[in-house]
């Protein structure tokens, strides 16, 4: 089964919050120092730019950061489920989008058949362990 991703509306957050690192889509995450980091704030800056997946992926799968990643800016409810198996834990979506709807869309799949960067192994490796 998948992690949920929390969804918000845009003004739930502030950007100094004690323990929140906000990258630029276009810094490589790897670069970045995450000791005393709890929350990742990576940004949309439009609905087109998919930069923060990848930054997504890289703390999750290649730097094991276990905190929150959180995706802030142009977030629409069609980005929430590649969101959740990328490895944010939180979307804060942009103003015009309905939270009950987007909790809808991420209720529709409780699995996938391959693995993502929570999840690395596939479906059928799940099933034939249990």
């Amino acid at each position: 089964m998948n992690a949920t991703i929390q969804l918000f509306q845009a003004d739930r957050f502030s950007a100094d919050e004690a323990g929140t690192l906000t990258l630029p889509n276009d810094a490589d995450p790897r670069e970045a120092l995450l000791d005393g980091i709890h929350t990742v704030q990576l940004q949309f800056p439009l609905f087109s730019d998919g930069r923060a997946f990848s930054q997504a992926f890289l703390l999750r799968r290649r730097l094991g950061f276990t905190g929150e990643i959180r995706a802030v800016g142009d977030v629409l409810i069609d980005q929430l489920v590649q969101m959740q198996r990328s490895g944010f834990t939180q979307a804060v979506l942009r103003a015009d989008q309905n939270v009950e709807h987007g909790q809808q869309l991420l209720a529709q799949y409780d699995a996938f058949y391959q693995g993502d960067a929570v999840e690395v192994k596939p479906h059928f490796a799940h099933l034939a362990a249990a």
